[in-house]
């Protein structure tokens, strides 16, 4: 009478139990970075993930983790699976001995004087898995320019999962972006804060976030600038970090230079932006002689604390969009 438990079992052995996974609306399926410090969750093109990304390996978008393809099942995905595995085996198992009862049942001579028969209790129970279903949809789609494969994520992202490719303009970009944001969301941090903490602190965190927009650009302007200087070899360390110096390594291999891309005015006031980001690292603010000497900016004196405005981050991005246009059209050129 166990035969078809034995059986049942040994088919779930052979074969194992397949949970599909569902795709959004837009066809992406969804994949979670196995290292236990990022945990980092991301959506991938269900056709790209058959035909474009290797078994061997995979990476994350953010940390650029790298593992093989099968272990980038997200905590739901695996919850889940559990959840109907278990189903499906306890299913086979009730579902095995239920049939077996009954066919002993059915063997048994009717009005013998002894009787025997065998009962399960419950109707036949679901042996088929339901699918994972496919979290909401990610506002950020990229396409690796290297690879071509497509992949979505939440904030940002600086490798490509299938390849690793990590693209210095779309890095760059992505890094004006965040900037835009942090920018346009103080006065709703300021608000927030207000409430939260009162309004001391909200000043002196809203403060700090605009002030941090002009490093972090400098930054990520440094760092295309290296990136995409890589092709004609190795630059002086932190020489991206000076205008001066940038301008004329970019003069030396492309023949064209910052004044060919934004006016000089608008190349003037992004020094003193420049000797204001300095002081901010190096001086907390404070102006000094060597700032005055060196922008010719008479609206501060020694001593006092500069300030920066929304204005500048807007015009800090507007010259950085302008210029690494120049430099990739140049570089393209070359």
């Amino acid at each position: 009478m166990f035969d078809d438990l034995i059986r049942g079992i040994e088919r779930l052995s052979n074969e194992g139990v397949d949970v599909p996974v569902q795709t959004d609306e837009k066809g992406y399926i969804d994949k979670q970075c196995p290292a236990e410090n990022c945990e980092f969750i991301f959506k991938v093109n269900k056709e790209d993930w058959s035909q474009i990304f290797k078994d061997e390996a995979v990476w994350c978008p953010m940390c650029r983790y790298e593992a093989p393809a099968d272990q980038w099942f997200t905590i739901a995905q695996a919850e889940h699976a559990r959840s109907e595995a278990l189903q499906v085996v306890k299913g086979t198992i009730h579902n095995a001995l239920r049939e077996g009862a009954q066919k002993f049942n059915r063997r048994q001579p009717r009005g013998g004087f002894v009787s025997i028969s065998m009962k399960v209790t419950g109707g036949p129970q679901r042996t088929q898995t339901l699918p994972a279903k496919a979290a909401t949809l990610m506002q950020l789609e990229i396409q690796c320019e290297e690879c071509l494969s497509r992949f979505a994520v939440i904030g940002s992202a600086y490798f490509c999962p299938a390849c690793g490719h990590n693209s210095v303009n779309r890095t760059f970009s992505d890094s004006l972006r965040k900037i835009r944001v942090k920018k346009e969301n103080v006065e709703l941090v300021r608000k927030a804060l207000c409430e939260g903490v009162g309004i001391d602190d909200a000043v002196v965190t809203c403060r700090s976030l605009i002030e941090t927009c002009i490093s972090d650009g400098v930054v990520a302007f440094q760092k295309y600038c290296e990136g995409m200087y890589a092709q004609f070899g190795e630059s002086p360390f932190n020489a991206f970090q000076r205008l001066d110096q940038a301008n004329e390594l970019w003069k030396n291999v492309l023949k064209r230079g910052f004044e060919n891309w934004i006016s000089d005015d608008e190349l003037k006031s992004l020094e003193v932006l420049y000797q204001k980001r300095h002081l901010l690292a190096h001086n907390e603010g404070i102006v000094d002689d060597r700032y005055v000497m060196k922008t010719g900016d008479t609206s501060y004196k020694p001593g006092q604390r500069i300030i920066i405005a929304e204005k500048d981050i807007d015009f800090i991005l507007r010259c950085f969009e302008k210029l690494s246009e120049g430099i990739k059209q140049a570089c393209d050129d070359n």
